[in-house]
């Protein structure tokens, strides 16, 4: 009975560590409390070409498997939405070259953020693959996602994909055309693996770092009473990521973040 029950725990043990790397082990983080629920999609210009073209290129690129590629490379499980279909490109007529403006959310990580002052994330490297599979040449331009119709309107961007989460009225109403959602993510209170914080109620007098975006402040006025129990609540430029090295350093005990960045830096 021993020697199965030490078979067991071995067995989870390695579970846990090839599931997503080692760093999960022991650097995992968990989700304290979900504050805002949403989801992620694509938004172009009604009656723009560009929707079949984009579309079918993403239809094509999951067919080959590049989508569950990246999504395994960033989030660590197929986590995104996107249909397959093979010959997707094939019923319409030959792309011509041209140049896709991308409007992102630079505050969405791992989708799109600013690194080392390049715009890069998940969302970034797959709108690269689209582009190769279509001959197009890929622009990037960060932008408010409450300005998502302005922005289309104007001309100023194509599609507005990186890390947004429509205005739903605007989606309902047909200001433009919804594509997606291809993936669903909250924003949470997390902490790491092994803290004293496992629960909200245990929030009393703890720091919070948080990034300083009007979105992560109205998240957090979602829960008066968690406010209340809160202790030091730190708001911080760098975003995410500086959020993270806080929480990783103990400089803060909690931080608000994105459920897809909790599976991130799960697997990183």
């Amino acid at each position: 009975m021993k020697r199965a029950l030490s078979l067991l725990l071995a067995l989870c043990l390695t579970l846990t560590l090839c599931g997503c790397g080692k760093s999960r082990f022991r650097y995992g983080v968990n989700t304290v409390e979900v504050l805002v629920e949403q989801d992620y999609s694509l938004a172009f210009r009604n009656n723009d070409p560009l929707y079949f073209y984009v579309t079918a290129a993403l239809s094509v690129l999951a067919a080959e498997g590049k989508v569950d590629a990246l999504s395994n490379k960033w989030l660590g499980s197929s986590a995104l939405r996107y249909a397959k279909q093979a010959d997707a490109l094939e019923k319409l007529q030959p792309p011509e070259p041209q140049d896709l403006i991308i409007g992102l959310d630079i505050n969405s990580f791992p989708f799109a953020y600013l690194s080392n002052g390049e715009y890069w994330g998940l969302d970034v490297e797959l709108a690269m693959a689209v582009c190769e599979k279509l001959g197009w040449t890929l622009k990037l331009q960060p932008i408010e996602k409450e300005n998502v119709y302005i922005e289309l309107s104007s001309g100023n961007i194509d599609v507005a994909w990186g890390g947004i989460a429509l205005d739903p009225k605007e989606a309902a109403s047909g200001q433009y055309t919804v594509y997606g959602p291809y993936i669903h993510n909250d924003i949470v209170v997390a902490t790491r693996n092994g803290s004293a914080v496992w629960n909200k109620m245990r929030l009393n007098g703890r720091k919070l770092c948080m990034p300083s975006t009007p979105e992560a402040r109205l998240a957090l006025e979602t829960d008066g009473k968690l406010v209340k129990r809160l202790g030091q609540i730190t708001r911080l430029a760098g975003g995410t990521m500086e959020c993270f090295e806080y929480l990783y350093a103990g400089k803060c005990d909690v931080v608000l973040t994105d459920s897809t960045a909790v599976d991130y830096f799960n697997c990183h």
